[in-house]
């Protein structure tokens, strides 16, 4: 296949390396003509502009993008527009909420599928978890490069209608922030219990075997083996947020009980009033982990 990707940041990198990697061609463009410059340097083929990318991929176009949720993706669907058909598909995996997939599906004239991705930077190596909603036709189009990008057939599958991908990684999000919150106050009680111990060993122990072995749980021990059992300097700060939030207005809405998600997401915020300190040791390692999964910047003690 032939895909164009707009947005070379971390994640649309990947999904450039990971299509290239596969033996599809890849047209590429990103505002910053360095990031143009490097995936060029891996095999794609550079576009100056949105319209540049269109015009190099032909009547039927596959375009990929990988740019900040919000006003970015609107600038670049309306630099498209022009460009677009009925025949085209248009992939949006970025953390885009839902409703906002939604209306752009119904306002675009190419075949929109909204999908949630899920891996952070590892998903270089391992690939990601795709969830897609929009046309099962659009879908099984560009099943090859979903293929690629995600961990392999099993990775990614056709959520349902537009807005269905980018719902399902919304509640992925929720669960996340919960899982956190969880191992967060599990290591916090042992930090501050009645035995010194070596929260490494005990990450390192539970991985192998144990119920609630995870990769978030593989994430902890990385943790702890580099930032030492009591953490370091790392803040009780968690950054993020938007997508929990999304989530537990949807539950008000649907009249769903989501309390844990609800106590994480609150947790998260009131960790930003107590500035940058030592504080909560449980969001001090919710503040690692996402350093962890996404490559988020650790808040310092201090800073």
């Amino acid at each position: 296949m032939e895909l164009g990707v707009i947005g070379l940041g971390r994640m649309g990198r990947i999904v450039v390396d990971r299509v290239l990697a596969r033996d599809h061609d890849v047209v590429a463009f990103d505002v910053d003509p360095e990031a143009v410059a490097d995936a060029a340097d891996a095999g794609a083929e550079p576009a100056d502009s949105v319209a540049d990318l269109a015009e190099r991929l032909g009547d039927e176009k596959r375009i990929w993008l990988m740019v900040p949720a919000g006003d970015a993706v609107d600038a670049a669907l309306d630099d498209l527009e022009p460009h677009l058909s009925g025949e085209d598909v248009v992939v949006d995996g970025g953390n885009s909420h839902f409703e906002d997939s939604v209306r752009r599906a119904e306002a675009t004239e190419a075949a929109y599928l909204d999908c949630g991705t899920s891996g952070g930077p590892a998903g270089a190596e391992l690939g990601f978890s795709l969830m897609v909603g929009g046309p099962a036709w659009a879908y099984d189009e560009l099943e090859p490069v979903f293929d690629a990008v995600a961990t392999g057939p099993a990775g990614h599958d056709r959520m349902g209608r537009s807005g269905a991908g980018h719902y399902v990684k919304m509640v992925h999000n929720g669960v996340e922030y919960a899982l956190m919150q969880a191992y967060g106050e599990g290591f916090e009680l042992l930090h501050e219990g009645r035995y010194d111990l070596d929260m490494e060993s005990v990450a390192r122990t539970w991985n192998n075997g144990a119920v609630i072995r995870s990769w978030l749980l593989e994430l902890c021990e990385e943790a702890f083996r580099e930032e030492g059992s009591d953490l370091g300097d790392v803040a009780d700060h968690v950054a993020g947020g938007s997508t929990g939030t999304w989530t537990v207005q949807e539950a008000l809405a649907q009249e769903v009980p989501m309390p844990l998600v609800y106590a994480a997401l609150s947790e998260r915020f009131n960790s930003r009033a107590t500035g940058h300190g030592e504080g909560r040791f449980s969001r001090r390692l919710a503040n690692r982990l996402r350093y962890g999964f996404g490559r988020h910047e650790i808040a310092r003690q201090g800073e």
